[in-house]
This record gives C-alpha cells, structure tokens and sequence, in this order.
C-alpha cells in the first residue's frame, strides 16, 4: 500500500456538550457522527439495549461494555501504528488480545486489499451539519472508499449493523462535498475478542440508501435539540 496525501484535512479539538462528542471545526462545535446515530436510534434498539441490560445485571453489563471500550481503543491504536508504519507493544492483558484482533484485521482485511491511503484517522465534517473521524481513507478492492474497524464481542449479521453503514454513509457524504470526491463504497472490517474476523461491503444504490437515511437522522437530530 502507498500513501497519496492529496487532501488536507482539518485539525479539529472534541469536545462535550451536555455529556455527547462534538468536534470544533473552524469556530463551530458541530455533533459528531456517532452522537446523531445514538440520539436517534430506534425506540426498538433501546428496549433491547436495556432488556439485555436486566438479564446480565447492570453492574455486569457496564463491565463488559467498558471492557470492550477499551479493547476497541487499544486494537485501533494498533491498527494506526501499522499504517503509519511504525510499531506500538501492548503487553497488558487488554493490549495483548487487541494485537492478536488487529492482527486478523491487517491479514485478511488489508494487506493486498488496501493499495492506497489518503489519511488515517481523518476529521471529516459537513459545514454546519456534523463532523466525526473514520479510521481511513482510501483505495480499498481498487474502489474509493470510507474503512472503519469495529471490534466486537460476537458475530455479526449483516442486518444487525445498519448504523455502522450509515455511519459510513455520512462520513462518505462529508468527504465528497468538501473535496469533490466520489466515495462510493463503505468498508466494516471486524474482529470479535475471540479473533473472529468479519468484513461487510456497502456500496451502489444500498450505500446511496444509507446516505439518505443519516440525512434523515440529521433532521431528526436537530428537530429533537429544537
């Protein structure tokens, strides 16, 4: 893979307004992509976020979902130094089962499959709308495309994931409007904790789909903050 840095992307400081990620871009505190999608979701992922809550216990599910916070930070930080061509040792408990995830993720998902890159960890922003930052930008399968890593404590299907490829589709929107590109293609490369690798491809008139429905979370988002 080689690096073509043909587009300047901006710096950007995150910030919290009332406890939700917002990004300051060029004097605009703008609510990132993740907190739309979550002040948004369905009124039936809510219940089953709660119900599986009160089967585990609160207390435990606060623990796992902690855990995988931070087995998610410490696999895509690995995944960042490998990019950047340079090496990061973890040797906590957390930091050596992100390596063996990461490793999944560079063997199956980038090597001879990501043959361009154009950032890493690049603030994206729509003026006015929204901003976030996706794990990378570039030729992925010889086609433009948004890449993000997802860890995960199980399996996925392809339906249960629906946010994750809106979550592309707007970063996609926001690249295309700022530089004129033409993304068309959202990448998911997954790994569970017991090393289960999973990609999902977005693409076509389905990733135009997903782009139209974080427009609609957009309004839907600032209809509520109204």
């Amino acid at each position: 893979m080689k690096w073509n840095k043909q587009f300047e992307y901006p710096a950007s400081m995150r910030s919290s307004i009332e406890g939700k990620r917002h990004y300051e871009i060029t004097g605009k505190k703008l609510p990132s992509v993740t907190t739309i999608l979550s002040a948004t979701e369905s009124e039936d992922k809510k219940s089953s976020l709660e119900q599986w809550r009160n089967l585990v216990g609160h207390d435990t599910a606060r623990k796992i979902t902690e855990e995988a916070a931070a087995r998610g930070t410490a696999m895509h930080s690995i995944l960042e130094h490998y990019v950047l061509g340079t090496n990061k040792l973890d040797m906590t408990e957390t930091g050596t089962k992100a390596h063996e995830m990461a490793e999944e993720i560079i063997k199956r998902g980038l090597t001879n499959r990501l043959t361009e890159i154009w950032g890493s960890e690049v603030t994206l922003y729509y003026p006015g709308l929204y901003a976030g930052a996706t794990d990378l930008v570039g030729i992925y399968d010889g086609v433009p495309s948004i890449i993000d890593f997802k860890q995960s404590n199980k399996m996925k299907r392809r339906e249960w994931i629906t946010d994750y490829f809106t979550q592309l589709g707007g970063y996609a929107m926001a690249h295309n409007y700022v530089y004129g590109t033409n993304i068309t293609q959202g990448v998911n490369l997954i790994c569970t904790k017991d090393n289960y690798y999973q990609e999902f491809i977005v693409d076509g008139q389905e990733f135009i789909d997903y782009q139209h429905e974080f427009l609609r979370r957009v309004d839907k988002y600032y209809a509520q903050i109204k």
